[in-house]
C-alpha cells in the first residue's frame, strides 16, 4: 500500500537519506519542524514502513572487494523451484544485492568479490542454475540515490532545490537522497 507523504515527509526521508545518523534537532531545523514533531513523523514513517531501516555505507575497495559486477542469471527452472538458487543467494555474501526481473535474465545481482579468481567462483556457482552473463563495473556513476518527491526539480549539483509550500504548519525543506 502506497502511503499518502507531504512535503515534509519527504524532505525528512530525503535527509535521512543523505544522513541517517542527523540528530532530531538537526533534522528539525532542516526541515522547520520542531524537534518533537519531526521525532513523531519519522517514528510514524517507520511504523509505516517507508522507512525500513538505517545503514552505514562502506567503501568496497577498503575492505578489500576491489571488484564490482553485474551478474545477470538466466534461470530455466520452472516458476516455483527458485528456492535453491535464493539459498545460494543468501549463503554467498558476496552478492550485495539481487532483483528478479522480467525479460531475458531472471535475476540481476551486484556482486562485490576480492579478485577476478573471486569473482570466477562466484559465477561458477551461479551457473549452475542457468548461463550467466557477467559486466565488470569500471565506475559508479550514479551511485544509489533513494526515492525522492514525484515532480521535485532539481539544480546545481542534484540537489533538489528549498521549496516553501503555505500549509497549516508552514515548512521549508531542503531535500536531498543515498544499487
Amino acid at each position: 500500500m502506497t502511503e499518502s507523504l507531504d512535503v515534509t515527509d519527504w524532505a525528512i526521508l530525503a535527509e535521512l537519506q543523505q544522513d541517517g545518523r542527523v540528530a532530531f534537532t538537526e533534522l528539525a531545523r532542516r526541515v522547520n519542524l520542531s524537534a518533537s514533531a519531526t521525532k513523531e513523523r519519522v517514528r510514524r514513517l517507520e511504523a509505516a514502513g517507508v522507512i525500513t531501516g538505517f545503514r552505514a555505507e562502506v567503501d568496497l575497495e577498503r575492505t578489500g572487494y576491489a571488484v564490482l559486477a553485474v551478474v545477470r542469471l538466466k534461470y530455466p527452472g520452472p516458476g516455483t523451484r527458485h528456492e535453491p538458487l535464493r539459498r545460494l543467494i543468501e549463503e554467498r555474501s558476496e552478492i550485495l544485492e539481487c532483483l528478479r526481473t522480467t525479460g531475458d535474465d531472471c535475476y540481476v545481482m551486484k556482486v562485490a568479490t576480492t579478485s577476478m579468481a573471486h569473482l570466477e567462483e562466484v559465477v561458477d556457482a551461479l551457473a549452475q542454475f542457468g548461463s550467466t552473463t557477467t559486466n565488470l563495473v569500471l565506475s559508479r556513476t550514479q551511485p544509489f540515490r533513494g526515492p525522492r518527491e514525484p515532480g521535485a526539480r532539481t539544480a546545481g549539483h542534484g540537489l533538489p532545490r528549498n521549496t516553501r509550500r503555505a500549509r497549516d504548519d508552514s515548512v521549508s525543506a531542503d531535500r536531498t537522497p543515498s544499487f
